[in-house]
């Protein structure tokens, strides 16, 4: 049985809810399920198909193999060695937004949009602070946008965390990419956090505004017109998105990918872009869309939602990581800092 590897399609996997009697775990692109009979224990390793926690998914095997199988651990909780705490229900779930740090056209003035730019030395300054405000608040899955500013942003926020896990970016792209980048080890995996990249977390895209200096474009157009564009819930600039556009694509992808992780009691990070998280903070809290348009987001500060009872609850942006207000927020948070605090002193 353990030398048995199977090559072909042989059938198709569904489960509803977010949280099955399957062990279900992914990284780098594969799940794994492990079925327990009478008998004998088999680990088959399945590539990527769809997302890890749904309402309703449907996966396709592709190719399983008991000579290999990946393994992720979900939950970023220090145990305190009970073996009651992994059956638990979560009662809450933490979400994390960041805004990426100044890049180097915020730096010139330009508009960016959908323009892949990096960030600036300030920029890198801000994500790694953002990482300090963060790194006693746990966290099991990273949502970034397509763009490398974010990317940035959310990986170096990250080297600051307590835990010292290691974000690694999911490769879908294809077949090749998926499999050339497994990891083969269950202790790798552990230590290791998914970061999933998705264009529609991408800033919204300027169109013919892009590129261009936003002084100079002002003075060309007006100020009132270029003020309408930037800054009107519905009105386009010339062949680009509205930020009700770009609300669309931005929301829908949160309901759909990260929403039932959070009530799964993932806790989840997402380093995105000014408009996008706008978006998702007009969701989060019921906003109108004259109250989203004043709205207004510092690049590198971290704000921190609780998911608890299917509400957001906003808790605003921790202050600094020693500061014990920040983790009396929840009775929950509150644990896992002293945990951390009880791991790292023994």
């Amino acid at each position: 049985m353990a030398a048995t590897s199977f090559h072909q399609a042989i059938g198709t996997i569904q489960y509803s809810g977010c949280c099955s009697n399957a062990n279900l775990n992914q990284m780098n692109g594969n799940y794994s399920f492990r079925l327990i009979s009478k008998g004998f224990k088999l680990d088959i390793a399945l590539l990527r198909i769809g997302t890890y926690c749904s309402r309703k998914r449907s996966f396709s095997i592709i190719q399983a193999s008991t000579s290999h199988s990946t393994v992720f651990d979900p939950v970023s909780y220090p145990s305190n060695g009970t073996k009651s705490d992994s059956k638990k229900k979560p009662s809450e779930a933490a979400l994390i937004l960041i805004r990426h740090g100044e890049s180097m056209w915020n730096e010139k003035n330009l508009f960016t949009g959908c323009v892949d730019v990096p960030l600036t030395k300030k920029g890198v300054e801000e994500a790694i602070e953002a990482g300090k405000r963060i790194s006693n608040i746990p966290i099991d899955m990273i949502y970034t946008s397509a763009l490398i500013r974010a990317q940035m942003t959310a990986m170096l926020a990250m080297t600051e965390h307590r835990r010292k896990k290691v974000p690694i970016i999911l490769h879908d792209e294809s077949e090749r990419a998926r499999a050339w980048s497994q990891i083969f080890s269950e202790d790798t995996n552990k230590q290791c956090i998914p970061v999933i990249t998705a264009w529609q977390l991408n800033e919204r895209m300027y169109g013919e505004l892009q590129g261009l200096n936003k002084q100079e474009t002002a003075e060309r157009f007006g100020k009132e017109k270029v003020h309408e564009w930037r800054r009107s819930y519905d009105i386009p600039p010339p062949n680009g998105e509205s930020l009700e556009m770009c609300a669309q694509r931005a929301v829908a992808y949160f309901k759909e990918h990260i929403e039932p992780q959070l009530q799964c009691g993932k806790n989840v990070l997402i380093a995105a872009h000014g408009n996008s998280l706008r978006s998702i903070i007009m969701y989060l809290d019921k906003l109108t869309s004259q109250e989203v348009i004043s709205l207004e987001l510092s690049t590198g500060i971290p704000m921190l939602y609780i998911l608890k009872e299917g509400q957001f609850i906003r808790r605003g942006s921790p202050v600094a990581p020693t500061e014990a207000g920040v983790y009396a927020y929840t009775k929950r948070l509150a644990q896992y800092r002293q945990r951390l605090d009880e791991m790292f002193q023994s």
